[in-house]
């Protein structure tokens, strides 16, 4: 059991980030065990050929059975909407001893022959496979998980802003519970440590690799809580939404459709992508239902998101 004491039960204690570095990381969870995130399936048959020229064994490393990363190469996010240039550059002032010990903990049997050799060298074979892996295996597919993600700190922070940190916390994780002002976060290990936020906060990272609730494995390690992200089943999928036939002969089929699809927010790139559409394209359809009353919208970071109004749920449901 991990418990973070909040140094304060109030919204300013707690901060959302993207970071693609992290997705990065734990997506090789994939790599080691597939079986365990099906959801995942269509994406690692499209990156099928893309993987086979990157050095495997030392990817897979990276990982132990119990699905544990290095904390060093999940650290905790400072942007908002990180860039995977920053975040692995900024990796590369890791000490050797960070490297050494985050190695140890993952594999405290012995180091695989992949991650032998000094640290310095070491980590410099990391970083450069894991560019490699982004290029071919991540940048094609960014944009798409990003707005997942972005969509998932939108609603976690509209139910934080409406019903507090606790309702929030509710709907994170069953393994998550807030209790007054102690975070508890149950874990499938025998790792338990207890810290305080102060001076730190807690930073929450939504991920579409986390099939539940991880902390880092060292209490020294800023207070970070990764969890699953909403909408991770519909992450892969095309439209095969059908809109009511009334609704469809009022505003016609492409409007209709795309009410029916907003039923959680999403972006202008992620309806493009689902539809098989350009962008420009769902732009036209999406100011047209907005001036009409039917959606609402709202930034987060480079992205508008879009959702049905109360009245577009009414529309679609034929009430």
């Amino acid at each position: 059991m991990i418990e973070y004491e909040l140094a304060g039960n109030d919204l300013g204690e707690v901060r959302f980030a993207i970071s693609p570095l992290h997705e990065l990381v734990l997506s090789l969870r994939t790599l080691r065990d597939p079986g365990r995130f099906p959801l995942q399936l269509p994406w690692l048959r499209a990156i099928e050929s893309a993987r086979s020229g990157l050095d495997l064994d030392l990817l897979r490393a990276l990982t132990n059975e119990a699905l544990w990363t290095p904390d060093f190469l999940t650290p905790r996010p400072y942007s908002p909407l990180g860039r995977i240039e920053d975040e692995l550059s900024a990796l590369t002032s890791t000490s050797a001893a960070v490297v050494r010990a985050d190695l140890a903990a993952v594999h405290p049997l012995g180091l695989p022959t992949a991650l032998q050799g000094r640290p310095a060298t070491v980590l410099r074979r990391i970083l450069a496979v894991l560019q490699d892996y982004w290029d071919a295996c991540f940048e094609p597919y960014w944009t798409r998980m990003r707005t997942v993600l972005e969509a998932d700190i939108v609603y976690r922070g509209r139910v934080m802003a409406n019903a507090g940190l606790a309702a929030m916390f509710a709907d994170v994780d069953p393994h998550v519970r807030l209790d007054g002002t102690v975070l508890r976060i149950r874990l499938r290990s025998d790792l338990s440590y207890r810290t305080s936020t102060a001076g730190r906060g807690l930073t929450l990272t939504p991920s579409l690799f986390s099939r539940r609730g991880a902390t880092p494995i060292s209490p020294d390690e800023p207070p970070h809580l990764i969890y699953p992200a909403r909408g991770l089943g519909t992450l892969w999928q095309t439209s095969t939404t059908t809109p009511p036939t009334a609704l469809a002969d009022l505003i016609g089929r492409v409007r209709a459709g795309l009410l029916a699809l907003l039923e959680t927010p999403t972006s202008t790139t992620e309806l493009a992508v689902r539809l098989n559409v350009t962008p420009t394209a769902v732009n036209q359809h999406l100011r047209a239902l907005r001036a009409a009353g039917l959606l609402i919208s709202a930034r987060h970071g480079r992205s508008v998101l879009y959702r049905r109004s109360d009245l577009g749920d009414r529309l679609t449901r034929g009430l």
